[in-house]
């Protein structure tokens, strides 16, 4: 069994889009590549800032449940996914459509993280016959202003030096959990994350994994980065079943901002409210998470 499917590339009518193909496992972080075709909806894994297929896919194996099919892609501007036309929400909301019809999927669950957040939004108000429900974990719901830390923009001008790439790939793996000190700053929430083998695989996969092609992740980080500081999104446009994770003390995507707008504007939402939760809350309340979504897609109506 492999961790993972090798990615694929399709060339749609709007463009070529990268994309892994997955089923999650039995909860241990194992998932396996499946080409086969069940009466489940489909989930299209959409990542964050510095993703790609590799973090959508790692997203769907923390949060979903066991037996889902998974496509697992890469937004535009990240590793096999040309940026260059496919800058806007509804660009990539539409390349995503443009994938599934490809694929001969005709609806699909969109399960979206961080920055990723808009293109699964617009996708839900643009394409909503396609779109089953809708979860977004962490996610922006339009305008973030949370400044952009100094140390992002000397990292992205390292990110080009290979030789660098790999002593900072190597300093991560060895110690992982200086870098979670950085994301989590309960010790209690800290420590029994640390104590939980199978989430910390998983974060360090993610972590580790995001400076692999490193550079292919950069200009479609810069251009979430300038969506996110100058949109904002149509959520009473949504008319699809949702579910809103998030974390009351995200310091990166605030609470307040976001996450209660997301749960207050769309129609009829969920909220699944980590108590002092941050950006890494899938990792840190990941019990509480996987229930949550578990419970929401055993609710969805067929």
């Amino acid at each position: 069994m492999s961790f993972d499917c090798a990615p694929r590339v399709v060339m749609t009518a709007l463009g070529p889009i990268a994309y892994r193909e997955l089923r999650t496992g039995d909860g241990q972080g194992d998932t396996e590549c499946s080409t086969e075709r069940t009466n489940a909806p489909v989930v299209v894994a959409i990542h964050g800032a510095m993703g790609g297929h590799d973090q959508s896919g790692i997203l769907a194996r923390t949060v979903l449940p066991a037996g889902c099919r998974c496509i697992a892609i890469s937004r535009p501007g990240y590793p096999g996914t040309p940026l260059k036309g496919r800058e806007t929400p509804e660009a990539q909301a539409d390349l995503v459509a443009a994938l599934l019809k490809d694929l001969h999927i005709h609806r699909a669950i969109l399960l979206a993280i961080s920055g990723g957040g808009y293109s699964a939004i617009h996708f839900a108000v643009r394409h909503p016959e396609a779109c089953h429900a809708l979860i977004l974990c962490s996610s922006t719901g339009g305008r973030n202003a949370v400044p952009i830390p100094f140390s992002f923009s000397i990292l992205t001008a390292l990110g080009r030096i290979p030789f660098v790439v790999r002593a900072l790939q190597k300093r991560a793996g060895s110690n992982p959990e200086r870098g979670l000190r950085r994301s989590v700053s309960h010790t209690d929430i800290l420590d029994a994350m640390l104590g939980n083998e199978r989430v910390m695989r998983l974060y360090n996969e993610l972590t580790v994994g995001m400076l692999s092609d490193f550079a292919q992740r950069i200009p479609g980080t810069a251009n979430d980065i300038r969506i996110t500081k100058e949109r904002e999104y149509p959520l009473e446009s949504i008319h699809t079943p949702t579910l809103i994770v998030h974390g009351t003390d995200d310091r990166v995507v605030p609470y307040e901002h976001h996450g209660r707008k997301l749960a207050e504007r769309i129609p009829d939402a969920q909220l699944c409210l980590a108590d002092r939760g941050e950006h890494v809350t899938i990792f840190t309340h990941n019990d509480m998470v996987r229930a949550a979504v578990r419970q929401f897609l055993t609710t969805c109506p067929e």
